[in-house]
């Protein structure tokens, strides 16, 4: 039984001897952690896409509201008793109250139909609470869970929203969440493809290195051990290839993002990964590469065999 000190050595030898190969052909080394960083960045750039959508989605939580429209005999009173109830709810964020009276005031204004209503005796418009969930309630469920909530109220006649919008947001959120997954799937299959491709290369080019090695009486596993480093140096090198063009391609999007943004009143800002999901990134494309070469070098170790 070998010692740590030689068993970590034996490691360090065939982590070196992977390196070395493949520093002396850089050029086919970067064609390959390029493929392998595209791979790597298309799910990683969805996923992004998703999170920065939520994100977007949290920040625009004024869009969602609902319009609480009390009973016509409710007095104002009544209506700002209401409108503190409200505020104690877990899902509410902000309320705002409008009296009968400013939404005469309102309706006026911008109705064009001041004369008709000066005609009428008395004003016909109810008092109205607009209700803005908090962030974490913006999904249809939690709004229709409200909105039964205020319905039951004996001075509410109705509770308006609109659902249907709430509704298509979430479901397109859902999708890009699966598509995000079923493209992580295909694409990391991808990525053990061309590892164990380039491995099962490596294997050929050595063969007759490889019938020595065995011949004298290494073991499959000492002989897989370097092609292993290998699997891993390229999925290491794949995955940081792929954060660095992640970060190129969120700093040219940056400004028109902000553009954008701003035209809608929304102060988003495009976020990439965080630490943790950079560093769970490279975790990773370095696993896939060792996978990867796992399968191609015992695939292939098996056939080759010494000479007699």
């Amino acid at each position: 039984m070998s010692s740590p000190i030689t068993w970590l050595a034996r490691h360090l030898q065939a982590l070196l001897s992977a390196l070395g190969r493949l520093l002396r052909a850089p050029l086919g080394t970067l064609l390959t952690v390029l493929v392998i960083a595209i791979a790597l960045i298309l799910p990683t750039g969805l996923w992004v896409i998703v999170a920065n959508a939520r994100a977007a989605t949290n920040d625009l939580t004024e869009v969602v509201t609902l319009t609480v429209f009390l009973n016509s005999d409710e007095s104002l009173q009544s209506a700002k008793n209401l409108e503190l109830k409200a505020r104690t709810l877990e899902k509410v964020g902000k309320v705002n109250l409008i009296s009968a009276d400013e939404g005469l005031k309102e309706f006026r204004e911008y109705s064009g139909l001041g004369t008709v209503l000066d005609i009428m005796k008395e004003n016909p418009l109810p008092h109205v609470l607009v209700i803005q969930p908090n962030a974490q309630n913006t999904d249809h469920s939690s709004l229709e869970l409200l909105r039964v909530a205020l319905t039951a109220w004996p001075e509410v006649d109705t509770v308006q929203f609109d659902s249907q919008w709430a509704r298509r947001l979430e479901a397109i959120l859902n999708l890009l969440q699966q598509l995000f997954f079923a493209v992580a799937a295909l694409l990391a299959l991808g990525v053990l493809a061309i590892i164990g491709n380039t491995v099962r290369l490596e294997i050929m080019a050595r063969r007759t290195e490889i019938e020595v090695t065995k011949l004298v009486g290494g073991s499959n596993a000492f002989v897989r051990r370097p092609f292993l480093y290998l699997g891993l140096l390229y999925g290491l090198m794949g995955s940081l290839l792929a954060l660095a063009l992640g970060a190129v391609i969120l700093v040219a999007l940056e400004a028109p993002i902000g553009e954008l943004g701003a035209l809608y009143g929304s102060t988003f800002r495009l976020s990439g990964l965080n630490p943790e999901e950079a560093l769970r990134l490279v975790l990773i494309g370095g696993g896939l590469g060792i996978l990867g070469a796992w399968v191609g070098a015992a695939r292939h170790l098996a056939k080759i065999e010494p000479r007699q």
